[in-house]
């Protein structure tokens, strides 16, 4: 398959400062996640309503990433519970109506981490800000001041709901992943189906059952090291089958002149 002919997928970057100047940020691993799908990667730095438009006219695919940065609580009616935290608004205001308007269209979406957790806001979920204050939930965060190999590597077992989405691309009903969140669902959005939980409880992954696409969003970061990981290559093979199949959808012809 020649690179043109690739699925083309979008990735929405973060905005960051470095030094006195703003940036457009997309995370390496994710870029390479989206190849490993099968799929061109698009950085899509925001956009305005006309310019959703036409991306989404172009697009096979979405792939919400994650992100430092944490969906803004005014969007599920709750005040800034920690302000140390870093929030990106500018993200918020284009990537919650671009996953509206992506599932509506039925464009394949893939959400990992903030992606899950904004996926859910835009829905009409909410989230706990602080899951470990939470009375019954575990600390999900990553052991403070691990390099990457620790704070990336297996953290608990997820418990894969029968019968669904996630069941259905895995081999078996118990998977090890990685856990470097602060915040989690706190209410799950309506028409959410729950594709597996964490021992604790806490959703760990979920679907769009009524999106007529591929429409999956997990908690952990299945991006990390995905080549050398089995189940990571099989969240990302199932998502670009689904993006190649949206790209070679029947299209009703077009009017002559």
């Amino acid at each position: 398959m020649t690179a043109t002919a690739k699925p083309l997928v979008l990735v929405p970057s973060c905005n960051r400062m470095i030094g006195q100047h703003p940036y457009h940020i997309a995370g390496h691993k994710y870029v390479d996640a989206v190849r490993l799908a099968g799929c061109q990667p698009l950085v899509v730095p925001g956009a305005d309503a006309q310019e959703l438009e036409v991306l989404l006219a172009m697009a096979d695919g979405v792939f919400l990433t994650g992100s430092p940065s944490n969906v803004h609580p005014s969007h599920f009616g709750e005040a800034v519970h920690d302000p140390a935290l870093p929030l990106d608004p500018a993200r918020d205001d284009w990537t919650l109506p671009l996953i509206r308007a992506a599932l509506a269209r039925g464009i394949p979406l893939f959400g990992i981490c903030r992606g899950f957790q904004e996926t859910n806001v835009a829905l009409g979920g909410s989230l706990h800000q602080a899951v470990h204050e939470v009375e019954g939930q575990h600390d999900h965060r990553a052991p403070e001041g691990a390099d990457a190999e620790v704070a990336y590597g297996p953290a608990h077992p997820v418990d894969v709901q029968p019968g669904g989405l996630l069941a259905g691309i895995l081999d078996g009903p118990r998977i090890q992943v990685n856990s470097v969140h602060g915040q989690g669902i706190k209410r799950l959005a309506p028409g959410l189906r729950v594709e597996a939980r964490a021992p604790d409880g806490l959703v760990e992954a979920f679907s769009v059952p009524e999106a007529p696409a591929f429409a999956l969003c997990v908690q952990w970061h299945p991006e990390w090291q995905a080549a050398q990981n089995p189940v990571s290559m099989r969240l990302l093979r199932a998502f670009g089958a689904a993006c190649a199949a949206y790209r070679d959808r029947p299209r009703a012809p077009q009017p002559s002149r």
